[in-house]
Order: C-alpha cells, then sequence, then structure tokens
C-alpha cells in the first residue's frame, strides 16, 4: 500500500490527504498541537517512524524563526529517505517583477529569505517543490470575503497577480508523482489584478463592488501583497506534468465555488436527501 506522510496539514496540504485516502492510501499527517487522528510535530520517534514507513512525503510547514522547522528538525533523515519527496513553496520566491511573466527559470529572492532558504534547501534534497501563488477555494475565496464584508479594491490599475484553484493544486502534485524532481509553478493560465476578482465575486453574488480604499490604510502584511507585480508561467508543469488546470482562470474558480454554496430552487430540489459528512 502506497503511504503518504504528510508534514503539516493546511489547507492544501489536508485535501492532498483526503484525496490520496480516498484512493485508499494509508495517511498520516502531523499537527502542531496533535489533534484527535494526527501525529504531533515534535513527537520526534513517532515522525521518524513515519518517515522511515512512508513511500511518499509531503511537507506544506512555512518557514518559522528564518528556519525551515521541519529541516531543522527532521532534515538529515529525509535527506536518507528514498521516498518521494514534495514541498509546498511560494511564487513569493520571485521576488516582484514589474508585471512580468517569469517561470521556474527565474532567479529568487525577494523580500522572503527564509522562504527562498527552504525553496533551496528542498530542491538540495531531491525534492518537487510547488511554487503557489494565491490559492483560492472552499470556504476561501473572493466569494467568502465579499460575503463577509472584508473585501476591497486598491487603486493600483497595472498590479497584476496569478492564482490556483486548491483542486487544481491537488491534480499537480498528484502528477508528479511520477515525473522528475524540480521546481514547478501550479498556477492558472489568467493573471489578473485583484480588482477584478473581487468585482467579479460580488456579481455572482448579485452584491455591489467592493470599495476603493487607501493603500497606506491597510496593514503592513496587506500593503506587502501588494508591493510585488508579476504574471507566473505554467508551462513546465503542462509539459512535464501533463497537468492543464481545470479552472483556467478565476471566473471559472468562482463560478463553480457558487456553485457549490447556491441553495438549490424548490422546483428544483430532490424529495429527499442524504447528509453529506464530509
Amino acid at each position: 500500500m502506497s503511504r503518504l506522510l504528510v508534514l503539516g496539514l493546511g489547507y492544501t496540504a489536508e485535501r492532498i490527504a483526503a484525496r490520496l485516502a480516498g484512493e485508499g492510501w494509508h495517511v498520516v499527517g502531523t499537527t502542531r498541537d496533535g489533534r484527535e487522528g494526527t501525529l504531533p510535530f515534535d513527537d520526534t520517534p513517532a515522525v521518524l517512524a513515519e518517515i522511515a514507513a512512508a513511500s511518499h512525503i509531503l511537507s506544506s510547514v512555512p518557514p518559522a524563526d528564518d528556519a525551515d522547522p521541519v529541516l531543522v528538525r527532521y532534515g538529515s533523515t529525509l535527506q536518507r529517505s528514498r521516498a518521494w519527496r514534495g514541498y509546498l513553496s511560494s511564487t513569493g520566491v520571485y521576488g516582484d517583477a514589474g508585471g512580468a511573466w517569469i517561470d521556474e527559470t527565474a532567479p529568487t529572492g525577494g523580500r522572503r529569505p527564509a522562504r527562498t532558504r527552504a525553496d533551496a534547501d528542498w530542491l538540495t534534497l531531491g525534492a518537487h517543490v510547488f511554487r503557489l501563488p494565491g490559492i483560492y477555494g472552499p470556504g476561501r475565496s473572493a466569494l467568502d470575503r465579499v460575503a463577509e464584508g472584508k473585501a476591497h479594491r486598491i487603486d493600483l490599475p497595472d498590479q497584476v497577480f496569478s492564482r490556483v484553484h486548491v483542486d487544481d493544486i491537488i491534480a499537480g502534485v498528484v502528477a508528479a508523482f511520477d515525473a522528475p524532481a524540480g521546481a514547478y509553478n501550479l498556477a492558472d493560465d489568467h493573471p489578473t489584478s485583484q480588482n477584478d476578482v473581487a468585482a467579479f465575486a460580488a456579481s455572482l453574488l448579485n452584491l455591489p463592488p467592493p470599495p476603493f480604499v487607501a493603500l497606506d490604510t491597510l496593514s503592513p502584511m496587506a500593503r506587502s501583497f501588494y508591493a510585488e507585480n508579476r504574471r507566473v508561467a505554467n508551462g513546465k508543469a503542462k509539459r512535464v506534468l501533463g497537468w492543464t488546470p481545470a479552472f483556467a482562470d478565476y471566473r471559472a474558480g468562482l463560478r463553480a465555488l457558487n456553485a457549490m454554496t447556491s441553495p438549490i430552487p424548490a422546483s428544483t430540489a430532490p424529495a429527499t436527501a442524504s447528509v453529506d459528512q464530509r
């Protein structure tokens, strides 16, 4: 049986784990608190045993205190492992590109030195490193921010971002199980401004577009989001992994998410319905 060890069951990694568990894989994941059904990340003997038993290992743990906690604690063991290894990184390693297209050959660095070092260290380990832009999906999208009154627009007409639906990340990671190690950008085909995404989400919800706000009124973290401008190319993932995003742009992705949450009209609702516990 294929065995997957997920280090850090975050939003995306948890969905990857669920997909493979549903396909019959033996899946074990770590969390900080070791919540029910998971291993505590700092239970070193138990995690080392799972590393030894795993056929596939995926880390989604971000750097902390300028270092990668996984590599600090388990790096030497991972280096000796013969398992497939993957790491969920960020396209933030590229820094600002002034709106230009960038691919995996672009220099890394930018304003995230810890993330850049972790990205490079996982590549040195022979891992598959997935560089991800803005991730959205169920419960985490512009639809949710608009509905909660937390969305806004910024008067930066030339600002462009890339994004990717969580289901397309899952498909890319699974496709990489049989592909060469290295860095892969997983992004949709149509980078666009955050303003367009917010306005379209509002239109799907039959709400007015979110208001424009001044950049200097945002938190430092939010302002840093707008300090970079790039278009992420996904050609390598398409060529090498045979991967194509099911949601080629934000419109397709948001429409699908909206359809998931929209109530069924009374005239078309079934007489009986089962309860989905997932």
